[in-house]
């Protein structure tokens, strides 16, 4: 391992830096953020026209989805509106499906960018090939990994929520709300409990989030380290390297846990701001229509 990228700071390839160690206000996770955004747009931009029905000319064969890619989104995408969000949203469906679906790519994007060592070629590059005493770092790193995004990412969610509760409901609707149903003497009680639900539900999403990611990256470090700990305090090349096999082969091993979990808390994410949704939905209809079909039977 390079002397300069070794680090007895288990965190310290996951804490945000400014790029290419100039504070300008303007960090790796930042341009990270842009650039998983960019990537998300493309990826989603080629598969929709690839998905797409294509020219009757070409027969049956224009009903079908060309490209590797494009087939995976297609899955995911269609498994996610027909068994996930449809059952929580009914009607509100195609309402939300753009948003909560833009969130679901756009998380498992900067995800999946986090587990490539971006930031770590650009500190060998830089001191190898530039000669830089400072780590020269342009992008990298795993934007959801900085509680400040991940919170940005719940305030978005947030206010979605919000806005349509009060659509949905109206200012009684919500506000009624707000009481859960409750009798007026458990007002004083209930009130304050709702009210900061309202906020605890998108700082949960953000909390578990930014957790997942720091955690997974944290046990990765510190497997990597084993290596370097192993030579610092017995010198042997054969124990070095011995521990260093071991702990390659479980650091391999943690990285696809790491990919499941990145898929897992984007799916997560999506889901759990599907189902804030769903409970600020006006259901009076759904209700007429169940006590009439018990009147009926």
């Amino acid at each position: 391992m390079f002397p300069f990228i070794a680090s007895n700071n288990p965190i310290h390839h996951i804490l945000d830096k400014p790029v290419s160690g100039v504070e300008s206000g303007f960090t790796i996770h930042m341009a990270s953020l842009f650039i998983a955004a960019i990537v998300t747009l493309i990826i989603l931009r080629y598969s929709a026209r690839r998905i797409s029905v294509g020219d009757e000319s070409l027969g049956t064969d224009r009903y079908l989805t060309k490209g590797r890619i494009p087939q995976l989104i297609e899955v995911i995408t269609l498994y996610m509106r027909d068994s996930v969000i449809k059952p929580v949203l009914g009607k509100d469906t195609n309402r939300f499906l753009p948003y909560l679906l833009s969130v679901f790519y756009f998380i498992l994007t900067c995800n999946l960018l986090g587990m490539v060592p971006f930031a770590d070629i650009q500190v060998v590059f830089g001191k190898l090939a530039m000669q830089r005493e400072t780590d020269w770092i342009l992008f990298g790193g795993t934007a959801t990994s900085n509680i400040n995004i991940t919170i940005g990412l719940a305030i978005v969610s947030f206010f979605v929520i919000q806005v349509h509760a009060f659509k949905s409901l109206g200012v009684g609707g919500w506000a009624h709300h707000l009481t859960g149903g409750a009798p007026l003497y458990l007002l004083p009680i209930m009130l304050p409990i709702e009210f900061m639900g309202m906020f605890i539900k998108p700082a949960a999403l953000a909390i578990r989030l930014f957790a997942n990611m720091v955690g997974g990256h944290t046990m990765l470090a510190v497997l990597t380290m084993f290596g370097m700990m192993a030579f610092e305090a017995t010198s042997s090349w054969f124990i070095t390297g011995s521990i260093g096999v071991v702990s390659t082969i479980a650091a391999v091993i943690i990285s696809f846990l790491e990919l499941f979990v990145a898929f897992l808390q984007a799916f997560i994410f999506m889901f759990l701001t599907t189902v804030f949704i769903g409970q600020m939905s006006h259901h009076g209809d759904e209700h007429e229509n169940h006590a009439l079909e018990t009147v009926t039977h």
